[in-house]
């Protein structure tokens, strides 16, 4: 009897091991198919960007014509004068990174400032493309990557303090 339950221990303990090597397989497959959603969810938003980028100048010729155009949603910073021109999202997204200090506003973080869930990839991924086009625009800048700050002081007075460099 003893043997017999030896070797169900050992048949037992194989099994075990088995299905620790195929949990680590899955696991390994599970974060690359998850970095496969991500560089989908970019693309997905950059090709929603670039369509709308194209849009654009249809609009931009209709609104010279009109006195009150319509506005972007996020303006280029030397257009404006404060972050009162930004969406509601924006500015809380500017508040955050105000609060961040130096360290920069990560974009797990940015997604809890939205409302969003910070554990949905493609809630993740949306907070990172609403903080990279607030870089885009002069808003932000991501001297770390991932970490998206207030632009120095010397950076904004640099380019048109500089002989030559200004306009």
């Amino acid at each position: 009897m003893r043997a017999v339950l030896e070797a169900r221990q050992k048949v037992a303990a194989v099994r075990v091991e088995e299905l620790e090597a195929e949990l680590e397989r899955v696991r390994a497959d599970l974060a690359e198919a998850e970095e496969v959603l991500r560089r989908r969810v970019i693309g997905l938003e950059q090709y929603l960007e670039a369509l709308a980028e194209e849009d654009a100048p249809a609009v931009a010729v209709v609104s010279r014509r009109k006195p009150v155009g319509p506005r972007r949603a996020v303006p280029h910073r030397q257009e404006s004068a404060g972050t009162e021109v930004l969406s509601m999202d924006y500015q809380a997204l500017m508040a955050a990174a105000v609060e961040a200090g130096g360290d920069g506003l990560g974009v797990r973080r940015a997604a809890v400032v939205l409302g969003w869930d910070s554990a949905s990839v493609s809630r993740v991924e949306g907070a990172r493309a609403r903080l990279k086009r607030l870089v885009e625009r002069g808003w932000l800048v991501e001297d770390k990557p991932g970490r998206f700050m207030l632009p120095a002081p010397e950076q904004d007075a640099a380019g048109a303090g500089r002989p030559g460099g200004g306009s």
